[in-house]
């Protein structure tokens, strides 16, 4: 799992990055205003509680995941301002509601894990792959069996939040400090932190290069517009979904109709078809215009 992440999230990051590394500048812009005054907070007060609201809704909805409810935001307070013309400027209702939304939705992207086991994006999977290797299973079960991890988790978001805030706003300045590294320094280093981190997990050389050969796959992938977050959800839920699958021909005795007879089994497999079939047109569509 770790081994195949870093190749395909950190490996192949780099390896685009490598392609215009004679166009990017280094960062010398002195950072100034970083505490918000009185107009900053009350311009964002009603963008962040929309935001938040907005980002919890699309997090309990599988695949929606915090990069849509930071969009959908982002496009509601355009629309509803009452100077749509200046963001993209850096107006800070268009940065706090969707930062707003993008938090929450990781917020309620929990809820669906840890009550049903369901996943619903790529960071919860790998939540859940992590809890799965320590002999933790998300899902009903887990409040009343691991109490103290599923407790740790939600005040981890208390206390985590919380950390944040304190760190970031008095160091954002040493943060920015980070992008004066030439990239050709702070390429290999990061390439060094992703292989440590993977050997460490195992130690094992051959998860490193697991990782390498993840990295030119996924960098393959993504120079043909593939999206990766599909192929880790994969990665976690495939050996459920083929548990999933045993479990229910050994309680049929083998009679692959199980999965039809039942109302709500024959709806959501109805509903998933029609998804499926709904998206494959549309990309069609697209592609042929």
């Amino acid at each position: 799992m770790v081994a195949v992440v870093m190749g395909m999230f950190g490996v192949s990051e780099i390896l685009l990055n490598m392609e215009d590394m004679g166009q990017r500048e280094i960062f010398t812009t002195k950072v100034k205003g970083i505490w918000p005054n009185r107009k900053d907070l009350r311009d964002s007060t009603m963008p962040i509680l929309r935001g938040s609201l907005l980002g919890f809704a699309l997090g309990l909805l599988p695949g929606a995941g915090n990069v849509t409810a930071s969009f959908i935001s982002y496009g509601m307070e355009r629309r509803l301002s009452r100077y749509p013309e200046k963001f993209g400027t850096g107006v800070i209702e268009g940065v706090a509601g969707p930062e707003s939304a993008n938090n929450s939705a990781v917020a309620g992207a929990m809820i669906p894990l840890l009550s049903l086991g369901l996943p619903c994006n790529p960071v919860t999977a790998l939540l859940m792959g992590a809890l799965i290797i320590h002999g933790v299973q998300p899902g009903p079960m887990l409040i009343s069996r691991h109490p103290e991890i599923y407790w740790g988790v939600i005040a981890s978001f208390y206390v985590g939040n919380v950390m944040l805030l304190i760190l970031n706003l008095p160091l954002i300045g040493i943060w920015v400090q980070f992008l004066r590294i030439p990239y050709r320094i702070l390429f290999p280093l990061i390439l060094l932190l992703c292989a440590v981190g993977t050997y460490s997990t195992n130690l094992n050389v051959f998860d490193v290069w697991v990782m390498i050969g993840f990295g030119l796959l996924g960098y393959l992938l993504r120079k043909r517009d593939y999206e990766l977050a599909p192929f880790i959800l994969a990665l976690v839920l495939g050996p459920l979904f083929e548990q999933s699958l045993r479990q229910a021909l050994i309680l049929s005795a083998k009679d692959p109709m199980i999965f039809v007879n039942r109302p709500i089994a024959l709806g959501l497999l109805v509903v998933s078809l029609i998804l499926l079939i709904f998206f494959v047109y549309d990309r069609w569509r697209k592609g042929t215009r």
